[in-house]
């Protein structure tokens, strides 16, 4: 009786053993799943504001070449000089003035 009652209080300390386990091993792919979604997130959102910048640099390119080419003033649009005006903002887009006026 006294094996018995032994034998079965050691299984029931190896179930909560194996259930702490389990616990442990639901806990660290929650977190491993937190953080690689935390470090796709970030990335993301870079890319995005890359993308709106070099959007609204393109769209400040073409207003340029409206407008300056009554006075000869005209860049070309296209990704790289897009891009370099949405990055820089007005400087990148005076700077790209300079380049193509005086080259």
């Amino acid at each position: 009786m006294t094996l018995t009652q032994g034998s079965w209080m050691m299984e029931d300390m190896m179930d909560v053993g194996m259930e702490a386990g389990i616990f442990l091993a639901y806990a660290a792919g929650i977190a491993l799943i937190f953080f690689f979604g935390k470090m796709l997130v970030i990335p993301a959102r870079f890319m995005l504001k890359l993308l709106l910048n070099g959007a609204a640099g393109g769209a400040l390119l073409v207003i340029l070449n409206f407008f300056g080419g009554a006075i000869g003033i005209t860049v070309p649009v296209n990704l790289i000089t897009a891009f370099a005006a949405g990055a820089l903002g007005l400087p990148g887009i005076a700077a790209l003035v300079v380049y193509f006026f005086f080259w």
